[in-house]
């Protein structure tokens, strides 16, 4: 009798955790969860080859005494395909208009954005393994990892509209030199703009720090739009720092947007959005119940950022901890530094100041605390029913890396705008 291999999905994602114990690279995890999720596209094909070995592995750890077959797998990946029901706590839309994909995603905040305005995400990469654990809570999708590396470009498929990367700014050593594409090596967007020569989306959409502008001189953003214009053929506009605050949330987030539209489709005008009007204070996204006593200060350490901020005013500095009251703004979240010191809030609910961390001395009574992970994400503009399976430490440098979502989604529907025909 024809042996006939059958698995869940549930099997096969605790063979997905097995990989992760042994250490084993997640490629495989990325490329089954990226064809499950594009089974109804095409662009699965792309994924095929890895998925049917990582769900042969994982019937080979089921049926250990049983010689797997890639004709066994390919069966039970279909099998898998009609059997996978699972709850994804942010969908793509059922009938998208345009693809993208999304690089440096983080944890996802230009994917809610995209697939707010009907996009459907088909490749994403990101290399930190707690960002890539948040990413697949809320998105039921593993991104591929490091960019940089040839086998993760290869997973990449043709045919998509939008390119999204939030990239990091690495130093560029141009001086004296044309600034073109070969003067990009080494950097993480040189690896950005070869995506783009090979793939030629219509549209690409990048995200960095207000600093880029005045990087290196300015000679870093010329370099970027010489390449982005003159060595890949887009037209792209003036780059524009919006502000979060702009845009819905209370946040004082200042960053540089980049948009570009390939040359053919004879795309010569875009605006960045106007802000809203609506001025939005950090109390409307307060903790709606008091929180745990961990996130309020001691009263040493309270003492101490005192002490510190009258140093530095003595010297004339404005450095130090802020308290943002409820009719106020928050400062930019960032990872480190004094990313959370400089948006300490008042909040007098507490009732039982009993430590549940350590702690040298005693809880402060002044009412002071940290802002929480979760008022970060609102801060950023992620909804309420996004997850965050992870510890604080994690998710306050995940959501100081993210993007605003709010600003992302003003500007990806003015460029959605140019690329997507109404229907009619």
């Amino acid at each position: 009798m024809k042996f006939t291999a059958k698995i869940s999905p549930e099997e096969v994602f605790l063979q997905a955790s097995k990989n992760k114990r042994e250490g084993i690279d997640d490629r495989g995890t990325a490329a089954f969860t990226h064809y499950l999720h594009n089974f109804r596209n095409g662009v699965s094909e792309f994924y095929r080859p890895e998925a049917v070995q990582f769900v042969q592995d994982a019937l080979a750890y089921k049926y250990p005494a049983d010689e797997i077959t890639v004709e066994a797998a390919e069966s039970a990946l279909q099998d898998v395909i009609s059997d996978f029901i699972r709850d994804v706590p942010f969908p793509a839309p059922e009938k998208p208009t345009f693809k993208f994909i999304d690089l440096f995603a983080g944890i996802g905040g230009f994917r809610i954005a995209m697939q707010r305005l009907g996009g459907k995400c088909v490749f994403t990469s990101e290399w930190d393994v707690r960002a890539k654990k948040t990413y697949e809570a809320n998105f039921g999708e593993v991104p591929f990892g490091d960019i940089t590396e040839e086998a993760t470009k290869s997973f990449i498929p043709d045919d998509f509209d939008v390119l999204c990367a939030g990239f990091p700014c690495q130093a560029f050593s141009i001086a004296g030199r044309r600034g073109g594409f070969e003067d990009t090596r080494g950097t993480l967007f040189f690896d950005v703009a070869e995506i783009i020569r090979r793939k030629q989306p219509k549209a690409i959409f990048l995200e960095n720090v207000k600093g880029l502008f005045n990087h290196d001189r300015g000679k870093t953003l010329k370099t970027i739009l010489n390449v982005l214009r003159n060595d890949l053929g887009y037209f792209v506009p003036d780059p524009q720092i919006l502000n979060a605050k702009d845009f819905g949330v209370p946040q004082n987030r200042e960053r540089i947007f980049i948009v570009g539209f390939r040359n053919e489709l004879g795309i010569d005008s875009f605006e960045y959005p106007k802000p809203t009007k609506r001025n939005v204070t950090f109390g409307e996204i307060k903790e709606e119940n008091p929180v745990s006593v961990k996130y309020y200060l001691s009263d040493r350490y309270l003492n101490t950022l005192i002490n510190h901020k009258k140093r530095h005013e003595s010297k004339g500095n404005g450095f130090g901890y802020e308290i943002i009251p409820d009719n106020g703004t928050a400062n930019a979240v960032v990872c480190g530094g004094m990313g959370r010191e400089r948006n300490l809030v008042y909040d007098d609910r507490i009732t039982d100041f009993t430590p549940v961390t350590r702690i040298r001395g005693e809880v402060n009574r002044r009412g002071i605390r940290k802002m929480t992970p979760r008022e970060w994400a609102r801060l950023q503009g992620f909804p309420d029913d996004f997850i965050i399976p992870v510890a604080d430490a994690s998710a306050y440098k995940q959501f100081g890396n993210s993007v605003a979502v709010p600003a992302v989604e003003a500007t990806a529907r003015e460029i959605v705008k140019r690329i997507v025909l109404p229907a009619g």
